[in-house]
């Protein structure tokens, strides 16, 4: 199946199909480089944009490189990921037409920096983090409002002292 990557009007660039493709086919293997999380942290520390996929295991992250690494988010995706022996596959979620771009939902967690989405989907939840990390980044927030509440802090900023 003819892939092509082109202007995306969700991020920069994405991945498009030029032929149709059936639901379960395979699309494209995300693929790369292998390296641990701490690798992975100390190769990309302070970078603006990375194309990381961290395998199941919890062990082994994929430096994205290709075709797959180019796949944008979507809330409401075409595309779904599959590891099938180690190997990291985008798979048709459902069928999709000729020129449509595919998309998956990258489902991010283990950050608490901004994520925010743009796929302009009618489901979008605004942030590419998963609906399980959201829930947890909330309990976190409210268990600290609660300990903050509790030993008398407050969350604003000390007030400043004007200069006379």
């Amino acid at each position: 199946m003819p892939l092509v990557v082109r202007l995306s009007p969700i991020h920069s660039v994405g991945v498009y199909t030029n032929s149709p493709i059936r639901k379960g086919r395979r699309v494209v293997e995300y693929a790369g480089p292998h390296m641990t999380p701490e690798e992975a942290d100390r190769v990309y520390e302070g970078a603006a944009r990375t194309y990381l996929y961290g395998l199941e295991d919890g062990k082994t992250i994929i430096d994205g490189e290709g075709l797959g690494a180019y796949l944008n988010h979507s809330c409401d995706p075409n595309c779904e990921v599959d590891e099938i022996k180690g190997r990291v596959w985008i798979m048709a979620l459902r069928n999709i037409a000729a020129g449509e771009e595919l998309v998956w939902d990258y489902n991010l967690y283990d950050d608490e920096d901004p994520a925010d989405c743009h796929c302009g989907s009618a489901k979008c939840r605004g942030t590419m983090y998963s609906e399980d990390w959201i829930q947890k980044m909330k309990r976190r927030a409210a268990r600290k409002q609660k300990t903050n509440s509790k030993s008398g802090k407050r969350n604003a900023a000390p007030a400043r002292k004007s200069k006379h």
